[in-house]
Formats: C-alpha cells, sequence, structure tokens
C-alpha cells in the first residue's frame, strides 16, 4: 500500500491521497433500472435533491476504487503516458466531488449538477486512452505473448468498464431529468415504451452508414418482430450494443464477399418478447470464427482488424466511430447488457455465419453488478 501511495504523492498532496484510500474503502450502492424510473417519473424538487445528495456520496466512492486500481496494475500498465492521463482524470474528478460542500437546497443542487456533468465530459475519452495505454504496453513486451497472458489486465478492464458505465449512468441520468423538454415517455435517460425494433433499425442504419464509408457499400439488413412491442430500457445502452453487432456482422459479409460475384445476403434481426427477457438475434452469413478464436471475443484488443488506435494515435483524443479495430465493441457490449441484468452470447459455424444473441431483463429491479 505505501508503494501505491508514494507512486501517487509526486503529483498529488498527501492530504487527498488519504481522503482516496478512505473513500475508496467504503461501500459502493448499486440503483436499479425500476428505481432510477421511479425518480426520473417524478422530478420534484425534494427528490432531486434527495438524489444529488446520494450521487454527492455515491460518486467519490466509486471513483476513488478506480483511481486505487489504476495505480497497481501489472506489466508496467500503470506508468504508461495514456493510463497516467486516465488516473489523473479519476483523481481530478475525485478531487472535484469531495471540495463540493454538503448540499442543503436546491441552488446546490443546481450547481452540483453542473459539476457532475463537467465531470462527464472530461471522461469522454476514457476507451480510446485505455486503448492507447494498453498499446503502448503491448509494443513494449515479448510479441509473442497470447492474449491469454493478459488474463489480469481483461479482468480489471470488466470492472473498470462496468463501473465506468454506472458512474456515467448515474450522472447522465441526473443531469437528463433536468432537461426543460423531455422526450414523451422519457424519463432522463430511461424510456418507458423503447421500441426495441426501432432502436435496432437506427442502429443498424447507422453502422450501414460507417459500412458504405469504408467500403463504398453495404448488405441489407432486414428486422422481424412486432414493431408495437415495447419496455422500459435506455435507448442510447441498446443502440450501442446493436450497432456493434451490426457493424461485426457487416465487415465480415463485405470481406467475405467483396471479391465475389455473388450478392452478400443480408443481415437477418429477429426481436423476441419473452416473460423475463427481451432477445435480439442478430445473424449473418459473413463466413463464421473459427473455434479456436471463439475464446478470444469478448477479451479486450483482440480483433483481426488494423487497430485505429495503433495506427493512428490521434484517436486517443477523440470520438471516432471506425469500422473495427479496437477491440473493445464485443466485451464492452456484454458489460452494457449486463449492467440491467442482462447477457451478450456468440455462436458461430465456420464457414457458415455467426449468432449474437443479445438478452435484456425486462424486469427492471435487478441491481447494478458493481465491481
Amino acid at each position: 500500500m505505501a508503494t501505491k501511495k508514494l507512486k501517487l504523492y509526486k503529483d498529488f498532496s498527501k492530504t487527498l491521497i488519504d481522503e482516496l484510500h478512505k473513500w475508496s474503502a467504503m461501500k459502493q450502492t448499486g440503483v436499479s433500472l425500476r428505481c432510477m424510473m421511479a425518480f426520473g417519473s417524478a422530478p420534484s424538487d425534494r427528490n432531486m435533491l434527495k438524489a444529488a445528495q446520494f450521487l454527492h456520496r455515491e460518486l467519490p466512492i466509486r471513483i476513488a476504487r478506480r483511481a486505487i486500481e489504476l495505480e497497481s496494475l501489472p506489466y508496467g500498465l500503470s506508468e504508461k503516458p495514456a493510463v497516467l492521463k486516465v488516473r489523473d482524470w479519476y483523481l481530478d474528478s475525485f478531487r472535484d466531488l469531495r471540495s463540493f460542500p454538503a448540499i442543503k437546497n436546491m441552488n446546490d443542487e443546481k450547481e452540483f449538477t453542473r459539476l457532475i456533468n463537467r465531470i462527464k465530459a472530461r471522461h469522454n475519452n476514457v476507451v480510446p486512452a485505455m486503448a492507447l495505454g494498453f498499446k503502448q504496453l503491448k509494443k513494449s513486451l515479448d510479441p509473442n505473448l497470447d492474449y491469454e497472458d493478459f488474463g489480469e489486465v481483461h479482468r480489471f478492464l470488466d470492472r473498470f468498464y462496468m463501473s465506468r458505465i454506472g458512474i456515467r449512468v448515474l450522472i447522465g441520468q441526473h443531469v437528463a431529468v433536468h432537461d426543460p423538454n423531455p422526450k414523451p415517455n422519457c424519463f432522463g435517460y430511461i424510456h418507458a415504451k423503447m421500441s426495441p425494433r426501432q432502436v435496432a433499425k437506427d442502429a443498424s442504419e447507422d453502422a450501414r452508414s460507417v459500412c458504405f464509408r469504408e467500403y463504398g457499400s453495404a448488405p441489407d439488413v432486414n428486422i422481424y418482430g412486432d414493431p408495437s412491442f415495447t419496455f422500459p430500457y435506455v435507448p442510447a445502452h441498446l443502440h450501442l450494443m446493436v450497432f456493434e453487432l451490426v457493424k461485426n456482422s457487416l465487415r465480415a459479409l463485405q470481406e467475405r464477399y467483396m471479391e465475389s460475384d455473388k450478392i452478400a445476403p443480408p443481415i437477418r434481426i429477429v426481436v423476441a418478447d419473452g416473460e423475463e427477457d427481451v432477445t435480439i438475434k442478430v445473424s449473418d452469413e459473413g463466413g463464421g470464427i473459427a473455434r479456436s478464436g471463439l475464446p478470444r471475443i469478448f477479451t479486450y484488443l483482440y480483433s483481426t482488424a488494423n487497430n485505429p488506435v495503433y495506427e493512428r494515435p490521434e484517436l486517443g483524443e477523440a470520438d471516432v466511430v471506425t469500422m473495427a479495430g479496437y477491440g473493445y465493441g464485443l466485451p464492452i457490449s456484454r458489460l452494457y447488457a449486463r449492467y440491467f441484468g442482462g447477457d451478450l452470447q456468440v455462436l458461430s459455424m465456420e464457414g457458415y455465419g455467426t449468432d449474437a444473441y443479445l438478452h435484456l431483463s425486462r424486469l427492471g429491479d435487478s441491481k447494478e453488478p458493481l465491481p
């Protein structure tokens, strides 16, 4: 512990680091989708004040835990410039939150809301920055190391990104509830009557646009399911997950049929409404994944495409959507699914195609899986 503290003392005061360790040992409190919706649907002054007071205590705990963990990563990953930058973002955010006084009235609440919105913006580029840090690490290590050798790093990244999702949802939900012109049936981030078919359609079109940009064409996407079916969920999360799955399928199809006279068969998306889960299946005939490659698809920075962070380091500073290459899409999509009690599974037939099953819990009462 003393060694970890010494590293941080180089850049931050002893008082701040002692407080960071104290708060990192405190217990986190999980929140359910149902609870978020209940507060968002009745944004009274009393509820907004209670929510801000909860965040004033909860956010420093979560941020402190991640900052401490960023100090003790294996293989010297903690010392890489991009990771040090991320660590400093977390420490700055912890200091900002802890220096904010107790929230006693609505003026305090409004000022606090502005603060946490700034904190959310500060962390916008954490994912590409961490990807760049991992690339900086891999460049300095034995090139023959396999992805399995990074098991501890992958477990850390699972915890780190799950926590990041939670922090951004809590902040984003609180900020969104202040929107003076909310969309119909929307309570902050949550849409009480979200159409999974419509979100899948929008995400597919966005993925096809990226495919057009990269390849000059894009296979069709056919969507099946009850167009009138709705349920409460976070549309931005579902859009991200379906976009990633369709993007992967489009790339597989393009690369399989690019030199062929045959027209690429369409991607099929099926939305099924079950009693416990809403399941979305994304199927393609893009040739599938070799059985030896399947264990790798949910590990970070495994990709058969060129890595945009490695090829173009400036992406570490920008929010740019590329067709493939980060190796983060599937593992992070699975974390988004699991955040509200769902899951993501991928089955593949090498030589034929891949089926991805996105399970979304429709009960709404599962609490965040806090790392």
